[in-house]
C-alpha cells in the first residue's frame, strides 16, 4: 500500500489507534503492518489503497437507520435517519413494539426534531420520552416501500444496580477463593459446589456478606489439564468438574454408582486425590466421569422416559439454553470421542478436518448418531447450573447482602467450543493481550480471540447481552476481568508477539449502558478490574456507570512511594490486599515471588532483579510506616522492615487497616488467613510452575474453628461497622 494516509484514515474510522501512551508515559507508534493485518482480520480488502477505500465505504456506509441505538433514561429519545433530500417526510410513519408488549405508533412529520439533509446531514425525529427500560423493536414505514426500516432500541438505566445496603453506605467484607483449591473431607479431590455451600454458610455466620470466586466457566472435560479459569472453552457455560457428585439426587437412586464409589479401590483413589496438595485434574476427571454417566442413565430411566416433573425441569433448561447449549454439549461429546482415538487431541484445531466447525455436515451427523452422549453433557450443565443456584439461594437465606460474587474472564480460548461454533462474533485471526509495561517488557499475549465490535453492533449487541446474562445468573455481584476492555483491547495479529499489537476501541458508552440494564435485571452489582495501564478517559466513565473500581493495597501508592490511607480510597470500590496474580501476603513480604522468578528465569538480568528486591524492601518499609502512622502497627512489631518477618499479628493488622477504609467492599483471601506462601498463579509461566492447582493448606472444617480466625472475622465485622459510621 502506497499511501499511509488512507490506511490511517480507515484505521481511525474503524477504531484502531495508530499510537498510544506507553507505561513509561511516552507516545508509542503502531507499525503500519499491524494495522493492515488487523483491518484484514475484520474483513477489509487491504490489497491496495483503492481496494481499502472501497471496502471501507462498503463496511462503514451507514444504513438508513442504524441496526441498534442505546439510550440511557433521561436522555432525549432521538432517532437519526440517513435519507436523501428527495424523500418526503409525510411518507414516513413509525411503530414501536416495546419489550413489555406495548405498541406505540406515530408519524415522523409530527415528531421531527431536525432536518439537515440539504447540507448532507441527518434527519432526526423523537419518540416518547417515558419508555420503559428494555429491548424494543422500532420500525419505520415508507409509503410504497414493501419492508420497514428496523432498529433495536435499547433503553437503559444510567448506572449499575447496587444492593440497598450499598446505597446506604454499609461497608461489607467477604472472602475470595479459587473454588478448586477448597479442601473438605468429603469432596473428590477438588473444591465443588457442595463445598461452596459450606463456605457460604461459614462466612455468613462470621458476618461476611459475600464469597468471591475465580471464573467458573466451562473448561475442557476431555482435556482436564487445561486448567486455567481465564482460558475457558466458553464463558456461557459452567465447569463440570465443580459438580458435587454425591449430592446429585440420582446418586441416591443408582445402586451401580453407590457400589462403585463404595468399593475399596475407588475409596483409595478418592482419599489420595483429597490428600494431594495440588489438584490432580486428570484423576478428578477420571473419578467423576466414571460415575456421572451412570447417574445420567438413572435419570433417563426414572425421569426422562416417564416425563416426570424433574424431567420437565431439565427439558426447560435445554430449551432455554438453545443453540448455545447444543454447541457446548456437542463440542464436549465430540472432543471426548476423538480423545479416545488420540490422546493428544487438545482442542478443535487438531480435530480431523470434517469436525472443525459446528456447522459441518459431519458434526451434524455425529450429533444424531451420538445423541445420548450429547444429552449427557446437557444434563451435566443442568446439574452444575442447579447446584450453583442452590448455593446462591442459601446465601440469600443466610442474609448475605451479596452472596456469590462471580468473575467474568476477558475472553475465550481459541481452541474451545465458543470459537468452534462461532458465526462471526469473534475475530479469530486476532489475539488479545497487553502492550509492554514495566513488569512485562515483552507485553502479554493471552491467546484469546476478541469480540468483533462491528458485528456486535450489527447484531444489536446480542452476543454481549447473552454473555452478561449467563454470568449474572445465581450471584449478587459480577467482577469483570480487565474492565478496560469495554473501552479498548490490545489486539495482536495471530502468530505475532505482543509488541506487534494496537488498541482497538469499542463502543464503550453502549456497552456500559447495557451492562447497567442487565445488572438491574439480575440485581447484580458490578466490580471492574481496572489494574494496569488505565487511560484517564475511562476512569470517569466507570465511576458514573456505578462500577466498583478495584483497589489493591500494594498498588495504591503516591508519587513518593508512600501508601495511600485506605480511608482515601474511593467509596465505589472493592479493596483487596492481594489477588490471584500476585504472591500471597507472606510470599510478598518474604520476596518468595522474586526468588521463584529468579529460579524460573523470568528476569532478563541481575540488575533488573536487584532493582525489584530494592523496591520491595522500600515498599515494606513504607507499609510499616503507614501502619504505624494510622495506629495499626501491633505492639512488639519493630519499625525496621529489614528485621520484621510477616507473622499473624502483622498480617491481621494489615487486614484491619484495610477494613477501616472507605471502600464499600473488602475482599480477603483465605490463603492469607492460613499464612500460606505459595501463589495460585505466576503470570508469564505455563509449564514452569503448576498454576491453578495449589490447594488451601487446611480444610474448611478446620479453618472456621480456629480461634485466631474466629477472632479476626469478629474484628473485621466490627471494623467495617465502624467504618460505615465514619462517612
Amino acid at each position: 500500500m502506497k499511501d499511509n494516509q488512507v490506511l490511517k484514515q480507515v484505521a481511525d474510522q474503524v477504531g484502531i489507534a495508530d499510537s498510544y501512551i506507553s507505561a513509561w508515559g511516552d507516545e508509542a507508534r503502531v507499525d503500519n503492518e499491524t494495522i493492515v493485518r488487523l483491518l484484514a482480520s475484520l474483513g477489509y480488502d487491504t490489497s491496495s489503497d483503492e481496494a481499502l477505500l472501497e471496502s471501507a465505504n462498503k463496511h462503514l456506509r451507514p444504513d438508513v437507520m442504524a441496526p441498534v441505538k442505546v439510550i440511557r433514561s433521561g436522555e432525549p429519545m432521538h432517532i437519526e435517519m440517513h435519507l436523501g433530500q428527495s424523500a418526503r417526510i409525510s411518507d414516513f410513519s413509525w411503530r414501536l413494539e416495546t419489550e413489555q408488549g406495548d405498541v406505540l405508533e406515530g408519524w415522523l412529520q409530527s415528531q421531527l426534531v431536525q432536518d439537515d439533509r440539504a447540507e448532507g446531514g441527518l434527519l432526526v425525529f423523537a419518540l416518547p420520552d417515558n419508555l420503559a427500560w428494555g429491548y424494543h423493536k422500532l420500525e419505520v414505514y415508507r409509503k410504497r416501500r414493501k419492508s420497514p426500516f428496523e432498529m433495536t432500541l435499547i433503553v437503559t438505566p444510567t448506572s449499575c444496580y447496587k444492593q440497598e445496603a450499598l446505597l446506604n453506605d454499609k461497608k461489607l467484607w467477604g472472602t475470595s477463593v479459587q473454588l478448586y483449591s477448597i479442601r473438605t473431607n468429603h469432596n473428590w479431590g477438588i473444591g465443588d459446589f457442595g463445598d461452596l455451600k459450606q463456605l457460604v454458610a461459614d462466612v455468613a455466620a462470621r458476618g461476611g456478606d459475600f464469597v468471591g470466586l475465580n471464573p467458573i466457566h466451562s473448561l475442557f472435560p476431555a482435556n482436564p489439564e487445561g486448567a486455567s479459569p481465564y482460558s475457558p472453552s466458553s464463558r456461557r457455560w459452567l465447569n463440570l468438574m465443580y459438580i458435587d457428585v454425591s449430592s446429585v439426587s440420582e446418586f441416591a437412586q443408582c445402586d451401580e454408582a453407590q457400589q462403585l464409589v463404595g468399593s475399596a479401590e475407588f475409596q483409595k483413589r478418592l482419599n489420595a486425590a483429597r490428600d494431594a496438595n495440588w489438584v490432580n485434574y486428570s484423576e478428578v476427571s477420571c473419578l467423576k466421569m466414571a460415575v456421572l454417566p451412570l447417574l445420567f442413565a438413572t435419570f433417563r430411566e426414572r425421569h426422562l422416559d416417564k416425563n416426570t416433573a424433574r424431567a420437565q425441569q431439565f427439558l426447560a433448561f435445554v430449551e432455554k439454553g438453545g443453540e448455545s447449549l447444543l454447541h457446548q454439549a456437542a463440542f464436549d461429546a465430540l472432543h471426548a470421542e476423538l480423545k479416545k482415538d488420540d490422546e493428544s487431541t487438545w482442542g478443535w484445531p487438531v480435530f480431523p478436518e470434517q469436525y472443525r466447525h459446528f456447522d459441518n455436515p459431519a458434526v451434524q451427523s455425529f450429533i444424531k448418531t451420538h445423541n445420548e452422549q450429547v444429552q449427557l453433557y446437557m444434563y451435566l450443565q443442568w446439574l452444575a447450573d442447579t447446584q450453583l443456584a442452590e448455593v446462591n439461594e442459601l446465601a440469600q437465606e443466610k442474609g448475605m447482602v451479596i452472596g456469590l460474587y462471580r468473575d467474568l474472564a476477558v475472553g475465550v480460548c481459541d481452541s474451545g467450543s465458543e470459537t468452534w461454533a462461532d458465526h462471526g462474533a469473534l475475530c479469530q485471526d486476532v489475539s488479545i493481550g497487553a502492550p509492554p509495561d514495566i513488569l512485562g517488557p515483552l507485553g502479554q499475549n493471552w491467546g484469546l480471540p476478541p469480540l468483533n465490535p462491528e458485528v456486535l453492533q450489527q447484531r444489536a449487541y446480542q452476543p454481549y447481552v447473552d454473555l452478561l446474562r449467563a454470568n449474572m445468573r445465581s450471584c449478587g455481584a459480577l467482577r469483570i476481568d480487565h474492565v478496560l476492555g469495554l473501552l479498548r483491547l490490545w489486539w495482536i495479529p495471530k502468530g505475532e508477539n505482543a509488541t506487534k499489537g494496537a488498541y482497538m476501541y469499542y463502543p464503550v458508552e453502549d456497552m456500559m449502558a447495557i451492562l447497567a440494564l442487565e445488572s438491574h435485571r439480575y440485581q447484580c452489582t458490578v466490580i471492574g478490574e481496572d489494574l494496569g495501564t488505565v487511560p484517564d478517559e475511562i476512569v470517569d466513565k466507570l465511576a458514573t456507570a456505578g462500577i466498583h473500581s478495584y483497589k489493591v493495597f500494594f498498588f495504591e501508592t503516591a508519587e513518593d512511594g508512600g501508601f495511600y490511607s485506605p480511608s482515601h480510597y474511593t467509596q465505589q470500590s472493592m479493596a483487596a490486599l492481594c489477588t490471584h496474580d500476585m504472591p500471597t501476603l507472606r510470599g510478598f513480604w518474604h520476596c518468595d515471588d522474586l526468588k521463584m522468578g529468579e529460579e524460573l528465569g523470568l528476569y532478563p538480568n541481575k540488575e533488573q532483579l536487584q532493582g525489584l528486591f530494592d523496591s520491595r524492601a522500600e515498599s515494606k518499609q513504607k507499609i510499616l510506616d503507614s501502619l504505624a502512622w494510622h495506629g495499626y502497627l501491633p505492639e512488639g512489631v519493630g519499625h525496621n522492615a529489614a528485621y520484621v518477618p510477616m507473622d499473624r499479628n502483622l498480617s491481621e493488622s494489615m487486614q484491619l487497616h484495610l477494613a477501616s477504609g472507605a471502600s464499600a467492599l473488602l475482599s480477603l483471601q483465605l490463603e492469607d488467613w492460613l499464612e500460606m506462601d505459595k501463589p495460585v498463579n505466576i503470570p508469564g509461566t505455563v509449564d514452569e510452575y503448576p498454576n491453578w492447582r495449589r490447594k488451601l493448606s487446611a480444610s474448611l472444617d478446620d479453618i472456621f474453628t480456629r480461634q485466631n480466625i474466629v477472632d479476626l472475622t469478629r474484628r473485621l465485622t466490627e471494623t467495617r461497622e465502624k467504618a460505615s459510621h465514619n462517612q
